[in-house]
Parts: C-alpha cells; structure tokens; sequence
C-alpha cells in the first residue's frame, strides 16, 4: 500500500548513487551510463509490445496520423514535427537536454527496428491487451532507470519533468493529462476520417496507454528510486 500511494504522490526524480550530478554530463559514471541505455532498452522494448499487439496505437502515433490526414505528411515526418515543437516547448520550462535526449531516439528506434520481429502478434483479443498491459509496465520500468540516470530526457518526458516542475503536480497526474490531451488533438484531426480514425489508428490499447503510462512511469520511478541507495 506505501508503493502504491508513492506511486501516485511522488513529484520530482530521486537522485540516487549512480545519478548523474547535471542532465549535461559527457562523461558520467560507467554505472549511470549502463542504467541509462538500460532504460531506453526497456523503453524501445514495451512501445514494441504496444505495437505487436495490433490493440490501438499510442497517443503520439494518433497525433502523428492526425496531422498527417490534415498535411498529407508522411507519418515519419509527421513524428519528426512533433518532436521538433515538443522540443521547443522545452524552452520556457527551462529544461536542460543531455546525451539521453540523443540517445532516446536511437537507441529506443533501433529497439524496435530488431524487435518487432520476434514479439509475438496475438491474434485474441485478451491477449493483446493484456500484451499491451506488459508493454505499458516495461516502458515505466524503463523510465525510471533512464530518468534516474539524469542524463537528460526524451522530448516527451521532458515537457512532463518541466511541466511538473512549475506546476507542482504528481508526476503520474501531469504524464496522463498530456497523453489524453494529445489523443484528443489527434482524433480531432482525423474526424474526417472516421473509419481509420475508429478502425486503424484509437483502439482499446489507446485508451489504456493514455490512462495507464502516467501511474506506470510514476512506479517505475518510485521502484527504481527505492531500490537504489539514495544521494
């Protein structure tokens, strides 16, 4: 019962042994950089699942498809876009970058390039969602280590530790209101285009992504944070 209350109170990332001191930090400790590829593994590995399981993509993709109906932009570019503005919101959070923003794309994107082909494709409906329920626990798991690291974040991790920051909210609260938030944005730009809006792109493993990865990230931190020595 405290995990799960920690879980949905905890606000800041906890610095623990291997943290990195600063997010800009070029030549951090062995351990923290092991901790921090970790964690983008783990990452890549559960948006994998997500998509092996064939239950609805993750709120991202729906705005990436949203734009790309409105722009007829490829999905990639539309992605890209994303990021690039997601990025720029950093910068009245005054949010600091590090090598893990970097990393988060490569390392998570190259996860899934190898990955994909040897999950499984569950064809019964209970099993994708409960495949897209492991992938949302992976992916906490995976933030946490990454996040503790404090080698820099993610474009989207980084709006929510910014918007965390100044608006003193749990930190599970903030990741779920910017994933409902982005899912409705998307959905909006396809009504359209109701029947991809409704039979390709929003399915039940939407919906359970942009309610679940915020408590899931939260635990991932809380767990990783009590298992480890704190500073």
């Amino acid at each position: 019962m405290k995990l799960f209350s920690e879980t949905f109170t905890i606000k800041t990332i906890p610095k623990v042994a291997w943290s990195s001191e600063d997010s800009f930090n070029l030549k951090p400790k062995p351990l923290t950089f092991i901790f921090l590829v970790f964690g983008l593994f783990l990452f890549g590995l559960g948006e994998s699942l997500l998509i092996t399981s064939g239950a609805g993509v993750g709120p991202y993709t729906v705005l990436a498809q949203g734009i790309s109906n409105l722009t007829d932009w490829s999905i990639g570019f539309s992605t890209f876009v994303i990021s690039i503005f997601v990025l720029f919101m950093w910068i009245p959070l005054k949010q600091k970058p590090g090598m893990g923003t970097i990393l988060n794309a490569f390392i998570i994107a190259l996860t899934i390039e190898f990955s994909v082909y040897y999950l499984p494709y569950p064809e019964a409906y209970p099993m994708q969602v409960l495949q897209v329920i492991i992938g949302i626990l992976v992916i906490g798991l995976g933030s946490g280590f990454y996040l503790i690291s404090n080698l820099g974040a993610g474009p989207r991790d980084g709006l929510m530790i910014g918007l965390q920051r100044i608006t003193n909210m749990p930190i599970y609260s903030i990741r779920t209101t910017i994933e409902i938030s982005v899912v409705v944005v998307g959905s909006l730009c396809l009504l359209n285009n109701i029947d991809k809006l409704l039979g390709e792109v929003v399915g039940l493993g939407t919906a359970l992504f942009a309610l679940g990865i915020g408590p899931s990230v939260a635990l991932g931190i809380t767990l990783i944070g009590k298992l480890s020595k704190q500073n």
